[in-house]
């Protein structure tokens, strides 16, 4: 199992906050439902590394003063224009700890609608989930390579392959959709003129 290497966070003022950010480390806390809430200091490149091994939803450990805790990552606030992580929550878990999560949802490939003509219309991106944290996937791919102009995957489409994980969406939701292109019609040609023309 990653290990992320942590040291106990023991001051809280702000002041001190661009000082850690500008070493590459980040404030950061641990919980979980039977164990208290500790601060921690991380380091930024450690955590990207550790993700990029166990994935977005993937088990790891966080050692603190010698002791581990098994965690995954739950939460993470982004500076919006340096696009930095400022903080991050972990959640303390079992293998068999049931989670509340949302994972995004992937195509892959390229239709053979959309190689004829269509367009591949995606209306679900992002599904809630319930499962053990062992069960969670990083994502939800969906292989619409095959797929021909009106073929579409709904939420029971899926359910078997990820039927150890509760989605909690209606069966009947559409996901991706292989869609034909709306020809423009000589109505919208003309109002187009139009508007260009009046320019």
């Amino acid at each position: 199992m990653s290990t992320l290497l942590a040291e106990e966070r023991k001051t809280f003022k702000k002041s001190i906050l661009k000082k850690w950010r500008s070493e590459g480390k980040i404030p950061a806390i641990v919980y979980g439902r039977n164990s208290k809430t500790e601060s921690l200091l991380i380091n930024n490149s450690d955590l990207r590394s550790v993700i990029k091994d166990v994935g977005r939803n993937g088990i790891f450990s966080v050692t603190v003063n010698g002791k581990s805790k098994n965690v995954i990552l739950r939460d993470y606030q982004n500076d919006p224009i340096k696009k930095e992580i400022l903080h991050v929550d972990f959640l303390q878990v079992d293998k068999d700890t049931e989670i509340d999560t949302k994972v995004n949802v992937i195509l892959k490939g390229t239709s053979i609608g959309e190689k004829a003509g269509g367009v591949a219309k995606q209306f679900v991106y992002e599904l809630d989930l319930t499962a053990k944290a062992k069960d969670i996937p990083d994502y939800i791919e969906i292989d619409i390579t095959e797929f021909e102009i009106g073929h579409s995957v709904r939420i029971a489409d899926i359910k078997k392959e990820y039927s150890n994980c509760t989605i909690k969406h209606e069966d009947d939701e559409t996901i991706v959709m292989i869609d034909y292109v709306k020809a423009q019609t000589n109505e919208e040609e003309d109002i187009s003129e139009v508007e260009v023309s009046g320019v």
